[in-house]
């Protein structure tokens, strides 16, 4: 955005289910420092950090049976207790940066916003307008994209039945309605990408190849899209495990997720500290006189 040029209007097109919280806020901070007004489309769903992404657009405009959710961010952790507290300390602070953008756009107070995150809340186009997330509808449009929603707690029924019910797309269908799904972070997260991973890994009966169709080329941005997820999930791992530093080594080696994972549990057994079975018991030192010695001596002295 900073290569526009000043006031230049833009419109942003949203439907996501979300992806790393850390990314959401940055993109959120970039729209707002924008000079020209800024307006969000959510064509299907904003969900998670998606919706935090759509709080920066100067008008966030929503299909009738379009979707918003908000929810508390969550993580992964590796580690001590002291690294457990930590975790939570820090997704303490990512809500409440989180809280203050829902506030800032809804009007609600941040202790409203809070609750509603607490418990997974989802909004139609119309709930969401009514309180102050969202600021006009239109006519509702096709939800072009599948998502894996089975991963939030709340999902209303009615879009459930519009994802399941989405048919595959054709081999000839435009590139360009296809979007990947969210990566690790979710704030939500390595997860769903290490069960990816390891469906693949499942080597006892190997799947038949099913041949490209004639003419048809490799589309470049799901591979990307997907180079993208595995390393972002690679990265994740790594500095959850306190690790970041071999995140390189891991994707020079296109090492898989499942890989990576032991990997790292290896290492961090070679790291902790070797517990000796056997403890010093209480008592004289081999070092100690005995006191037949000590007697002795006494006597002799005295004599």
């Amino acid at each position: 955005m900073g290569a526009l040029p000043e006031g230049t209007p833009v419109d942003l097109r949203l439907n996501s289910p979300g992806g790393s919280v850390f990314d959401a806020v940055a993109i959120h901070n970039a729209i707002k420092r924008h000079e020209g007004t800024v307006t969000v489309w959510i064509d299907g769903i904003a969900a998670s950090a998606a919706s935090y992404i759509a709080m920066a657009g100067d008008e966030i405009v929503m299909p009738e049976n379009a979707f918003l959710m908000i929810h508390d961010p969550s993580g992964l952790v590796m580690g001590t207790a002291d690294d457990m507290r930590a975790m939570a300390e820090a997704l303490d602070k990512v809500k409440g940066s989180l809280v203050a953008g829902y506030a800032a756009k809804s009007g609600r107070t941040p202790e409203e916003v809070s609750a509603l995150m607490a418990s997974e809340t989802w909004f139609d186009a119309g709930d969401a307008v009514a309180q102050g997330f969202a600021d006009r509808l239109i006519e509702p449009v096709r939800i072009a994209a599948r998502f894996d929603i089975g991963r939030f707690r709340n999902a209303p029924p009615v879009l459930v039945e519009q994802v399941e019910a989405e048919p595959e797309p054709d081999d000839d269908s435009d590139g360009a309605n296809t979007e990947a799904t969210d990566d690790v972070a979710d704030g939500d997260q390595v997860a769903d990408a290490e069960d990816d991973q390891s469906d693949a890994l499942d080597t006892s009966q190997p799947p038949a190849e099913t041949p490209p169709p004639s003419g048809t080329p490799p589309d470049p941005a799901a591979i990307r899209s997907e180079a993208i997820g595995h390393a972002r999930a690679v990265v994740d791992l790594c500095r959850l495990a306190g690790q970041p530093h071999t995140a390189g080594k891991f994707l020079e080696e296109d090492a898989s997720l499942a890989e990576v994972r032991a990997a790292l549990l290896a290492a961090k057994a070679e790291a902790e500290p070797e517990i000796a079975p056997h403890h010093p018991q209480p008592g004289r030192s081999s070092a100690a006189r005995p006191w037949g010695e000590i007697v002795a001596r006494t006597f002799k002295l005295k004599g």
